[in-house]
């Protein structure tokens, strides 16, 4: 079930979800608008030019109130909103239509576990053929909120629980082999 912006507003209310800062316009229909933060991270270019996934990777992290996102480049950035999710919700995390017709792409994997608290980390890309300015404070996204049929198993309390900021890839953590 995707919530509606009462139910939203009642679980804020509520204390079942948490988002701060957040404003009363940015509750949709069905969703809540997220907003850039202030914080982005580069990949760093390796020596060899190969980004091994049993590895650290080395990132570049700067604090910017503008940040212009060159044509073909990718970038990290961060939600302006801190949030605590329970354990039986999990919201989708899209890209507003109006920054999307521009060719930036903006997503963060898909979707945001049951039980996470943080800052959401942007994964960006700009598709134009013209330099995007971006802007801390731009709303740039949306969450869409679906409720569980009941809480999670095994609620997310993961490598990036309680991120603040770009948060690189921690992927080396990883048991995989």
């Amino acid at each position: 079930m995707i919530l509606s912006d009462g139910t939203i507003r009642q679980y804020l209310k509520d204390g079942i979800i948490g988002i701060d800062p957040l404003t009363p316009e940015q509750i949709q229909p069905a969703s809540v608008d997220i907003r850039l933060g202030d914080t982005y991270s580069i990949v760093e270019d390796s020596s060899n030019g190969i980004i091994h996934l049993g590895s650290p990777v080395p990132y570049r992290t700067l604090k910017a109130s503008t940040y212009l996102l060159l044509p073909g480049q990718f970038v990290l950035a961060t939600t302006m909103e801190y949030f605590r999710l329970p354990d039986h919700m999990t919201p989708f995390v899209e890209g507003r239509s109006s920054i999307g017709r521009l060719g930036l792409f903006i997503q963060n994997a898909g979707w945001v576990d049951p039980g996470f608290e943080g800052e959401i980390t942007l994964e960006l890309f700009n598709a134009s053929r013209c330099a995007i300015e971006l802007c801390a404070g731009r709303r740039i996204g949306q969450l869409v909120f679906a409720q569980l049929d009941k809480n999670a198993e095994n609620p997310y309390r993961g490598k990036y629980q309680g991120q603040r900021g770009a948060t690189g890839s921690r992927v080396f953590l990883d048991a995989e082999k």
